[in-house]
């Protein structure tokens, strides 16, 4: 692009910008009551204050001040009072710190093919959340992808925590929701039964920086879990399931690393299976509830689990079946066909419950580290929607999350520390079963 028409599509730029802050002045006044009185009364005042008593400033007396000086001056009071409501108006519409920002962006290099960078519109605190600010840009035809790849320098260059990135109301705006840098996720919070919700289909997932991070049941009916070895997913999966046992439900866990993660105490309160043979019969059972409660929920004209209960007065409880790293279980490498075909029976089930078990309160979490095409097929994977990724690296981020946000944001040293799939960051409990049971 050649300099002429960098400075051409420059000059369109700050034009529009200028519009933009007059408009953003003019709101501001109409809003704010200190603003009226300082446009309408005390503006208007100074001035006329400076008209009466000119003459007792003895202007005249002063040599280098000529006479056509002060005819001037009294000429200047419409000019005065016009264009000095213009410049009130345009500082009024100018967010704090626009400037700041812009030099910023310039250095980390966060510009357009034209040279410019995103402008500043607004910022405000989100009203639902107090500590959060949210900064409305002109993203001068800068993508949101491009946003969140630059993420840890626009961080830097603000001296912010970035809580999300999303579009405003069109493509061109960006809202940055953030934080003070020195506000971030503590490393370690312990579960609590004060923090479980009223309903029986919402549960914790964590805390990120805008507070309480749920999922509900009802509406996202199947959790995702993926990370690295150590990063925390059968913490993470341990803490919905207690949640779960708490609300009634009924828990199944498929447990193939042994058992070692879910001690003698979860024998007690849940139904555990160990080998395929068990598994195998508890899906059938699960998905042979399903077909029970579809025809219970047609001859009673429930179209869900929660119509149903609120007229039953025998309610039916939600099912969660938990497998923690499920790629043992799926993974058909170097297996029979015998075994190919147990697999796929188990598939199929799961695969049932996926795409039906929302409606009749039949819930899949699974966990594994790499929930890849040759573990999870696509009808399975298509239809959980809720996806956690831990600490991964950039690969196994694309495969949970289709994105490489938990590489970029999750620290390799963070435990527990999880990325959920609209890019919002959290600390996830730790939860000690021996003495929450």
């Amino acid at each position: 692009m050649r300099n002429e028409d960098k400075e051409r599509l420059n000059r369109q730029s700050q034009k529009k910008y200028f519009f933009h802050r007059l408009r953003n002045g003019c709101r501001a006044v109409w809003k704010n009551t200190v603003q009226k009185i300082i446009m309408f009364a005390f503006y208007p005042a100074a001035i006329l204050i400076w008209y009466l008593f000119k003459n007792n400033l003895g202007l005249e007396d002063i040599p280098l001040i000529s006479p056509v000086f002060i005819v001037l001056v009294d000429m200047m009071l419409p000019a005065l009072l016009i264009g000095g409501t213009f410049v009130i108006l345009i500082l009024f519409g100018t967010p704090y710190g626009f400037n700041q920002m812009s030099n910023e962006f310039q250095r980390i290099g966060m510009t357009n093919s034209a040279g410019e960078v995103p402008m500043l519109l607004s910022r405000e605190k989100d009203k639902k959340y107090g500590n959060v600010e949210i900064l409305e840009f002109d993203g001068v035809g800068i993508p949101l992808t491009e946003w969140e790849k630059e993420r840890g320098y626009i961080e830097a260059a603000l001296n912010v925590n970035i809580v999300k990135i999303i579009e405003g109301r069109n493509k061109r705006r960006i809202l940055l929701h953030v934080i003070p840098a020195n506000s971030g996720l503590p490393d370690f919070i312990e579960w609590n039964d004060s923090y479980l919700t009223d309903d029986d289909s919402t549960l914790i997932l964590g805390k990120s920086q805008l507070g309480m991070e749920s999922v509900d049941l009802s509406k996202i009916p199947h959790i995702l879990l993926g990370g690295s070895t150590g990063s925390g997913k059968s913490i993470l999966l341990k803490v919905l399931l207690v949640q779960s046992l708490k609300k009634n439900a009924i828990v199944s866990i498929a447990d193939f690393k042994g058992g070692v993660d879910f001690p003698r105490v979860w024998n007690d309160k849940c139904k555990m299976c160990f080998d395929e043979d068990t598994l195998l019969t508890l899906l059938t059972e699960l998905t042979d509830e399903l077909e029970r409660r579809k025809t219970l929920f047609r001859d009673t004209g429930c179209a869900n689990i929660g119509d149903y209960n609120k007229q039953s007065a025998v309610p039916l409880q939600r099912h969660i079946f938990a497998c923690d790293e499920v790629a043992e279980v799926l993974d058909k490498t170097g297996l029979t066909k015998e075994q190919k075909e147990r697999i796929g029976l188990i598939e199929n089930r799961l695969s049932m419950i996926a795409r039906q078990g929302r409606a009749f309160g039949i819930h899949l979490m699974l966990a594994t580290q790499r929930p890849d095409a040759n573990i999870l097929s696509g009808q399975i994977r298509n239809n959980i929607d809720c996806r956690v990724c831990g600490r991964a690296d950039t690969i196994l981020s694309q495969i949970i999350l289709d994105n490489t946000t938990a590489a970029e944001q999750i620290p390799k040293d963070k435990a527990g520390r999880f990325i959920l799939h609209d890019g919002t960051v959290f600390q996830g409990f730790w939860v000690d079963e021996s003495s929450i049971f």
